[in-house]
């Protein structure tokens, strides 16, 4: 295979924030981004594959054509219709695997951008919306990688002719505290734990609190102590949380824990993480004392938490990198 033209060689980086999806009643619609990010380094070369993961990971990951970042680069150069004879690809992975933060959303965006930035004139072949298309194709729902490519908070639904999405900032002073447990959750058991069909009440109850979360994430002028109020309010969900617990019970008793003590807590993404929304100048969460919750003597999860700010910004890319 020879070198094509229209190839730049690089190296190109991208960092790519870390999502959380749902957002309590939010199911497959809405998503926030997150500031943690891994970086992702990748040129093309002449021949072969050379495949370096650091971090998260770097044990278990295949480090073959199988990897998803890899996947997600040929499947983004054939929408470009070109595929450089070889790839150097590495890996700085920060985001947690399998615990609801958006990893493999993370990975899929990184390739779909390192190919756009590898490629001249690749937004004429693959723009934004295609870019946004193709990443709900490789993740099968839109709610985590709207946020990756565009950041901020978003509502993502399908059109007849594709992902359509809708970003806002949330307001000043809101922030994300995460907590993340020692051990992960399959995405696809999460979702299996879904019934097929819900009650009509159940499914007004969230469209109602969908409404009212975005108004509480993104409203000027809210004193701190009501939008914290509200946002309580509004991360109530009857679609999905409930059906799930069974599967991680150490995860539902946190989040009732926090929602005891009047802290807008849910479960990000399909677990097993819980994210607890947190307001500049309301009551503030102390978080250490939930994270001690997890005693490994009887098998609770050993809880991570750490205060992250929303990321303005989706996939970060260092275009001069490629030339």
């Amino acid at each position: 295979m020879t070198f094509d033209a229209r190839l730049r060689r690089g190296p190109v980086t991208v960092r790519p924030p870390a999502t959380s999806a749902n957002l309590g009643p939010g199911f497959d619609a809405f998503g926030l981004a997150l500031e943690l990010r891994d970086e992702v380094t990748v040129e093309a070369t002449d021949g072969g594959l050379e495949l370096e993961i650091s971090g998260e990971g770097a044990e278990s990951l295949p480090v073959d054509e199988n990897h998803l970042i890899v996947r997600s680069l040929r499947a983004a150069f054939g929408r470009l219709g070109v595929q450089p004879p070889g790839l150097r690809v590495r890996c700085v992975n920060r985001i947690p695997h399998g615990r609801g933060l958006g990893s493999s959303s993370a990975a899929i965006c990184a390739g779909i951008m390192a190919a756009r930035a590898l490629v001249v004139d690749a937004e004429l072949a693959l723009d934004a919306y295609g870019a946004l298309d193709l990443a709900n194709e490789l993740e099968g729902h839109p709610d985590n990688v709207a946020p990756c490519l565009v950041g901020g908070f978003t509502t993502a639904w399908l059109q007849p002719d594709g992902v359509d999405v809708l970003r806002i900032d949330p307001a000043e002073g809101v922030s994300a505290v995460l907590f993340v447990p020692s051990q992960p959750l399959s995405t696809h058991v999460a979702r299996g734990l879904l019934p097929k069909d819900v009650p009509h009440v159940d499914a007004s109850f969230n469209a109602g609190r969908s409404g009212l979360l975005a108004l509480a994430l993104t409203a000027p002028d809210l004193r701190p102590e009501r939008r914290r109020e509200l946002l309580f309010a509004g991360t109530e969900d009857r679609l999905h949380q409930g059906y799930r617990a069974a599967a991680m019970r150490p995860t539902a008793e946190l989040v009732t824990r926090l929602r005891a003590d009047g802290h807008p807590a849910v479960v990000s993404g399909a677990g097993p993480s819980v994210l607890a929304f947190g307001v500049a100048g309301a009551p503030s969460l102390r978080a250490a004392e939930y994270a001690r919750g997890g005693d490994p003597r009887v098998g609770g999860p050993i809880w991570g938490a750490a205060e992250l700010p929303v990321a303005a910004v989706g996939v970060v890319v260092d275009e001069d990198e490629a030339g």
